[in-house]
């Protein structure tokens, strides 16, 4: 009897975003359907990765780790969280909430630090499997309003720490990232109060999950 593979989701947006409360939602609407599924990372979703993200985000480096040396570590800890997780995961028919993946790096390495879309691709292909989500909710807001959302939660890490203009092109990089693959991603306007931003998510997410889920 051959088991249905499961399906990826991910979340991306940029800093106080408002993720984790959308991924509380999700989840609980996953279970009230009665499909199997784990909630990860990135980077990290595994011991190593998570080793390898504390290396990346902590602002020791602040200043002192390069743009390539950053791009390979994040893709360092993708290539061990995809074999030793995530494709597991999926081969066995569970889905798998993914608290960023592959279009950060679009995003972060790419359009925040500037490092060629040919070798995020090149790595994407390599260290990442070519994997790619079913289903992406952008949450957008306006870069101010993140940063000041995020200043709420505590110390910023390493990344957290870059200048508005940084987070600026990341938030552009997502948005053309976005308007290339508009099948695969719903763009949400994560400026608004946190409750109607996760009825959004809610209500884009059942009327994806009428196309791939029997009734």
């Amino acid at each position: 009897m051959s088991t249905t593979r499961g399906r990826l989701i991910s979340f991306e947006g940029g800093e106080g975003a408002g993720k984790s409360t959308v991924i509380q939602a999700v989840q609980a609407r996953l279970r009230e359907r009665a499909i199997g599924f784990e909630s990860t990372r990135e980077p990290g979703g595994t011991p190593l990765a998570e080793a390898i993200r504390a290396l990346a985000l902590s602002a020791e480096w602040q200043g002192r780790m390069c743009a390539e040396t950053e791009l390979l570590l994040v893709f360092a800890a993708r290539a061990q969280h995809v074999r030793e997780r995530i494709l597991p995961l999926l081969e066995a028919g569970t889905w798998v909430i993914a608290d960023r993946f592959t279009d950060a790096s679009f995003a972060y390495q790419g359009g925040g630090r500037g490092q060629p879309e040919e070798r995020i691709r090149a790595l994407e292909s390599w260290a990442a499997c070519d994997l790619q989500p079913d289903l992406t909710f952008l949450l957008d807001l306006p870069v101010q309003t993140g940063l000041a959302r995020a200043d709420a939660r505590g110390p910023r890490d390493r990344m957290e720490l870059e200048q508005e203009s940084f987070f600026e092109r990341v938030r552009v990089a997502y948005l053309r990232r976005a308007a290339q693959s508009p099948e695969r991603f719903r763009i949400i306007d994560a400026s608004r109060p946190r409750e109607e931003v996760a009825d959004s998510v809610l209500q884009a997410l059942d009327a994806w999950l009428a196309t791939v889920v029997p009734a």
